[in-house]
């Protein structure tokens, strides 16, 4: 395999940002944190576009080819014939270079990708469809004391948890930090998804709503918040930077449970906010 990389320098695969901590009986203030950068990698097998994935931009190489067997467009390295990596605008490219064989039995299965890409960003096939301008949203901010509040309650709402250890719940909680709705699902996308359907459903005032994620807030998670119209949304992980980015752009408030209190992302900033 014959790699080509136009890539002037290692990209950034981490950023430090600052925000505000915050928890009952804890002192307030600013406070760092590193946040893991996600970026869109459109793939396109001998110049066409095949998918675009949303991944952390380190170690592309080994990406491309682990997704080229994974897929089933080659069945070892040796299929792969060149490999191209290029920094876009918008994310990355990488070019996949395979024999004409290999790109006819690559076609079927692009076909099929969109259908299985539950997140709704990895069956995109360009860079521009990948990230697309979110609808602003405006509301109420939840008290700390509420998240907080609703935060301790969520475990006691997840009934498949509880049993098979493996789901990922979401919950949509009113200003108070009652827990309105929770749903699960063996896919976190697909839990925010029913807990979307259940508030068009149910009809609360979603701008004076919150949502909890017993996941960490990648983009295509801002991007259904965004959807659903909260104005924030806690996790118990941390936001990518790209999440971050586009939340702020959107007007949606993220913050991470940490340790009993919670960080506030509530400025998109990478210096110190000034005492």
């Amino acid at each position: 395999m014959r790699m080509v990389s136009t890539m002037a320098r290692p990209a950034d695969v981490s950023r430090d940002v600052w925000g505000t901590i915050t928890g009952t009986g804890r002192r307030s203030g600013p406070a760092r944190w590193s946040l893991a950068e996600e970026t869109p990698v459109a793939i396109l097998v001998n110049g066409e576009h095949f998918a675009v994935v949303m991944a952390t931009p380190a170690d592309l190489e080994d990406f491309a080819l682990g997704f080229a067997m994974n897929e089933g467009i080659v069945r070892d390295p040796s299929g792969l014939l060149r490999l191209a990596i290029a920094e876009a605008a918008d994310g990355f490219v990488v070019n996949l270079r395979v024999s004409e064989e290999d790109a006819f039995r690559g076609e079927a299965r692009r076909r099929n990708l969109p259908a299985r890409a539950s997140c709704g960003i990895c069956g995109a096939q360009t860079l521009a469809a990948a990230v697309p301008a979110l609808p602003k949203v405006r509301g109420i901010l939840p008290r700390t004391e509420a998240v907080l509040s609703a935060f301790a309650a969520f475990p006691g709402f997840q009934d498949m948890r509880r049993e098979n250890r493996s789901t990922h719940a979401a919950a949509l909680c009113d200003a108070d930090g009652t827990i309105l709705v929770v749903r699960e699902d063996i896919g976190r996308h697909s839990a925010l998804d029913k807990v979307a359907g259940a508030a068009a459903r149910l009809g609360p005032d979603v701008s004076r709503c919150f949502l909890l994620l017993s996941s960490r807030i990648g983009f295509e998670m801002v991007q259904k918040a965004a959807a659903i119209g909260v104005p924030f949304v806690a996790a118990a992980s941390a936001p990518s930077g790209l999440s971050l980015r586009v939340a702020a752009e959107a007007g949606l408030t993220l913050a991470v449970a940490a340790e009993g209190a919670l960080m506030i992302f509530d400025h998109l900033t990478v210096e110190e906010p000034a005492a």
